[in-house]
């Protein structure tokens, strides 16, 4: 049995924070896994200018809904779930994800959880549902005998393609390429799920 994992944000929906940024006109917030490989000191920094502008959680999740997927992505996963299981590992955030999830044809998605204050709905906290889960998750699938191949976009993402049977790249920037190339890249799905086939198919799939 094969699972294919993927990232969320830059491989299958635009990136949240990205779209944040250029609603809020704040910069700093284009930050992101692609530039940062420390997730907590990435996420400190944004709750820090959330706090300091005062953007609340029903602020980005306005921002949110008019986010689609990129073109192509939900035919895409469409194709791959008729064929294999599929789970989505994100370090994104179940307040975040589940409107995406909709578009997306509800896929099954492990990410985090935020800590949100009732009373002025500022993002106060996050929790990690755990460490490294991308990773870890993963590994949980192989002991259970299941054939794996990961996809990502960015450096949160390479622990778990380094654990998978195959990991793929997708989109990402040059400075990951540059860093991790042991893993082909692929920048159009049709090319992606020519990889995927060609991958199960050597595992027996």
């Amino acid at each position: 049995m094969l699972v294919v994992c993927f990232d969320l944000e830059g491989v299958l929906m635009p990136e949240v924070w990205i779209n944040v940024a250029e609603k809020t006109g704040i910069d700093e917030l284009r930050r992101t896994t692609r530039d940062e490989p420390d997730y907590d000191k990435l996420m400190r920094y944004r709750l820090e200018i959330l706090d300091k502008n005062g953007i609340t959680i029903d602020d980005i999740q306005e921002v949110i809904a008019t986010m689609d997927p990129i073109p192509g992505a939900r035919e895409f996963l469409d194709a791959v779930r008729s064929r294999w299981q599929v789970l989505i590992l994100s370090d994104t955030f179940y307040q975040f994800a589940a409107p995406m999830m909709v578009k997306l044809g509800m896929p099954t998605i492990y990410c985090h959880d935020l800590v949100i204050d009732k009373d002025s709905r500022m993002i106060t906290d996050w929790k990690i549902r755990l460490e490294d889960q991308k990773r870890v998750t993963v590994e949980g699938l192989l002991s259970m005998n299941f054939h794996t191949i990961a996809v990502g976009d960015s450096y949160n993402d390479t622990n778990m393609l380094g654990k998978a049977n195959a990991g793929i790249l997708f989109h990402p920037p040059q400075n990951v390429i540059d860093e991790f190339p042991q893993y082909p890249v692929f920048t159009d799905y049709t090319n992606l799920m020519s990889e995927i086939e060609r991958i199960a198919s050597s595992l027996g799939e």
